[in-house]
């Protein structure tokens, strides 16, 4: 953005709001070296970061029955561990998820955290019978996840994973919402001077978001 005043033009970045969302049970392994350093970037980049933690907050993945219940009435929110989540994904203009790769999908405590999070008047809504997307405010979603297996493997068995987040989930964001993935690939294989480049990555492209 330029601002322009008395006889002079200034540049500026203007912050967001964003949202990391992180789902990996190991609090001293690789994932969340990979979610530190997506912080320290975002807010080397000036923009305001909420963390949700799903193991260490003890996010349940399964919907209960009484929330299956709610989920078409006009509260289908009765937990208010998901109601905070709900209010960070509406406030949020930039949502990046930090999660392992496992059988070439999400873990089930983050699609778990989808489906208990993303209900109607969250996600969409529902005036016509016809779904219409309600988090409009979300403008960008970046993945920073790792993979066991090769690229070519990964996408023969259709990566489940990055399906939902650049296909399904964009669906009920903002018409123009901007899809990045931060992948690493064969993380197995890596030694310690290829993942910490691959840290170091993922933290200068956060700055620039």
């Amino acid at each position: 953005m330029i601002r322009c005043g008395a006889g002079s033009i200034r540049r500026y970045r203007v912050w967001m709001q964003v949202l990391v969302v992180h789902a990996h049970p190991n609090r001293d392994g690789f994932s969340r070296a990979l979610r530190d350093a997506a912080v320290r970037g975002l807010e080397s980049g000036g923009h305001i970061v909420d963390v949700v933690d799903l193991y260490q907050e003890g996010f349940a993945a399964a919907m209960s029955a009484e929330e299956q219940i709610a989920y078409e009435s006009d509260e289908p929110i009765i937990d208010p561990q998901v109601r905070r989540s709900a209010d960070l994904l509406t406030a949020a203009e930039t949502v990046v998820f930090v999660y392992p790769t496992w059988w070439w999908g999400l873990p089930a405590i983050l699609k778990g955290w989808l489906d208990r999070v993303l209900v109607p008047g969250v996600a969409f809504t529902l005036g016509d019978g016809r779904p219409k997307p309600a988090l409009t405010n979300v403008r960008r979603l970046e993945a920073i996840t790792t993979y066991g297996s090769s690229r070519s493997y990964t996408q023969f068995f259709n990566d489940a994973g990055r399906r939902t987040i650049s296909r399904t989930l964009r669906l009920v964001c903002h018409k123009r919402t901007k899809v990045t993935w931060h992948p690493l690939y064969s993380i197995d294989s890596t030694n310690a001077d290829q993942r910490a480049a691959f840290l170091a990555k993922v933290e200068r492209r956060m700055a620039k978001l």
